[in-house]
């Protein structure tokens, strides 16, 4: 187990709240043939387990086995790769979709599984924007989409995907420049639906643990420069105030929640690097608010 595992340790103690502990042991199921089944990308750009990406970094990640009679009936947590612009005259389909993979996957997926009674895959997936893919995943994370551009169809993918029961989150953009490069990608998604500020009366700061504001989560490399003047945002034009909009379906459901300014998932990546980071962001915020949606997308 890393450093960041060891941390994670902690949480439980840390975080308190009514929520059930389920105990992880050794690995028997999870990648054998009880292991759940695989519906992500299929190429060599990322393996079917995030723990086998780089150079054998990421080995010690924990694991944990699912059931044997119902291997599928999991949560899992999946990421979706989307085109963004290099800035070098092409695309890089490994740029901003990339970031925080895997560490924050398997952060996540270890903390829901171990705080929560929810059966989680362990290992998580990767998936394109391709109805096929998609259809298998009630929840997907989209990160950085501050430079994200969407064919036609990839948008008509995904709301179609959205308004027949998925539900996104959009996580870990800043400032008024990359609003506006995603605001692009959401009207050809959403052409007649409207992004809302959720008040934090919504039922999504309230799921299972109650936040009393909705909060502005810094990288790590921002929280620890600005410590000392309680800076907490990225300091480029119009990412002082955090914003977590939503689009709703017919039924007012959120179909998508857009974290803008704040970075739930190095919350996630993170919170075994610094105590103090730990302590401010993934044990009072990042944590909490990743459980409290993903609550919200499987009972809504």
């Amino acid at each position: 187990m890393n450093g960041k595992s060891r941390a994670l340790l902690w949480l439980g103690l840390l975080l308190g709240g009514a929520v059930a502990f389920a105990a992880l042991e050794a690995d028997p199921f999870a990648t054998g043939p009880y292991a759940p089944t695989h519906f992500g990308i299929a190429d060599d750009e990322v393996p079917e387990d995030p723990r086998d990406f780089g150079r054998g970094h990421f080995s010690d990640f924990p694991t944990w086995p699912v059931s044997q009679e119902l291997p599928n009936d999991v949560f899992t947590f999946a990421r979706v790769r989307y085109r963004s612009y290099g800035g070098q005259g092409g695309w890089r389909r490994s740029a901003k979709w990339m970031t925080d993979y895997p560490d924050a996957d398997l952060n996540f997926s270890y903390r829901l599984q171990q705080l929560t009674s929810l059966e989680v895959n362990p290992k998580g997936v990767v998936v394109d924007i391709e109805a096929e893919q998609l259809q298998h995943y009630p929840f997907v994370y989209l990160i950085e989409p501050g430079n994200i551009e969407l064919s036609a169809e990839e948008a008509k993918i995904l709301r179609e995907y959205l308004l027949n029961g998925g539900f996104m989150m959009v996580d870990d953009f800043w400032g008024d420049e990359e609003w506006q490069t995603f605001a692009v990608a959401l009207e050809q998604i959403f052409p007649d639906r409207e992004p809302k500020e959720l008040p934090l009366e919504h039922e999504i700061f309230h799921m299972v643990f109650p936040l009393k504001v909705k909060p502005q989560i810094p990288s790590v490399g921002h929280a620890m420069a600005g410590r000392a003047l309680g800076i907490t945002h990225e300091g480029k034009p119009g990412s002082e105030t955090p914003h977590y909009r939503a689009i709703f379906d017919d039924q007012e459901r959120v179909v998508m929640l857009i974290c803008h300014n704040t970075d739930l998932g190095d919350g996630w990546e993170e919170e075994g690097t610094d105590p103090w980071y730990f302590r401010e962001f993934s044990e009072k915020y990042a944590y909490p608010l990743g459980i409290n949606i993903i609550f919200y997308a499987l009972t809504h």
